[in-house]
């Protein structure tokens, strides 16, 4: 009798705890399409990313990857007269234009260095030499502890090689003028083509929001992960690896279930 008892104790809590999985699932289980539709419909002129609140009258939404997000109204700044008047002429590129080169130019830096900052961890690092900062100037694999161990002479490489790229990239502008595309170097598709990419008008727009969304991701991942290595001391691969474990604490706090659930 006892064990029919036990028996019927389990499959009662079972079912109790059964019941609350699948409330606790309802309860953070998102809105029907339908719904959400119908709240967005409700509300005409509101931003799409942020659907409290209007876009600045700047953005309408014309622009590939314009989905109305401008808290602090960047869009609404004069930024063309600006630099009309560094360069002593007027371009014709519109203050939306201008937006945009900087922020393709700075996220494609920010993929580069995010790779940068994980790779040597995984990887591992290059050996360096005796008469530039001795053979373990690049065995440092947390960034901010590297940064600070590069040789001299590989700084100025580096700046050097971003210094040339700038100027190729204000020459290409200046050339362009009005008709400049942002972030066009004229590498890829319409330039230097090496891996003959031929997209349709269409897959090219496509292409072109992809690029844009990896280089708002790689920014904010290179100030996350700038800000933890600075904060742990350690590097990134290291990080990730620990991220990925079962804490110490786990075997002694023992399963959340009593054992036969």
């Amino acid at each position: 009798t006892s064990l029919h008892k036990d028996k019927g104790s389990i499959v009662t809590m079972k079912l109790a705890l059964a019941s609350l999985l699948i409330g606790s699932a309802a309860a953070f289980a998102p809105p029907s399409a339908s719904k959400m539709q119908t709240s967005l419909d409700a509300r005409p002129g509101y931003s799409e990313a942020l659907p409290f609140e209007k876009p600045p009258l700047s953005l309408t939404g014309d622009m590939v990857g314009d989905f109305g997000f401008d808290p602090f109204g960047f869009s609404s700044v004069d930024i063309s007269r600006h630099f009309n008047n560094v360069f002593g002429t007027d371009l014709g590129i519109s203050d939306l234009n201008w937006l945009r080169e900087s922020e393709l130019i700075h996220g494609r830096i920010c993929q580069v260095a995010v790779v940068g900052m994980i790779w040597p961890g995984l990887f591992g690092t290059f050996k360096g030499a005796e008469w530039a900062g001795g053979v373990d100037a690049y065995s440092y694999t947390n960034p901010i502890e590297a940064i600070t161990h590069v040789p001299v002479l590989a700084t100025i490489q580096i700046i050097a090689f971003m210094s040339y790229l700038e100027v190729q990239r204000i020459k290409i502008i200046l050339e362009d003028g009005s008709k400049h595309i942002p972030g066009d170097q004229r590498f890829g598709q319409g330039g230097y083509n090496p891996f003959k990419l031929n997209y349709t008008p269409e897959e090219y727009e496509e292409k072109r929001l992809q690029e844009l969304k990896h280089c708002r991701l790689a920014m904010l991942g290179f100030y996350g992960a700038y800000a933890q290595a600075n904060a742990s001391g350690v590097s990134i691969a290291e990080q990730l690896g620990a991220a990925l474990k079962a804490p110490e604490y786990y075997a002694k706090a023992g399963y959340f279930f009593p054992e036969g659930i």
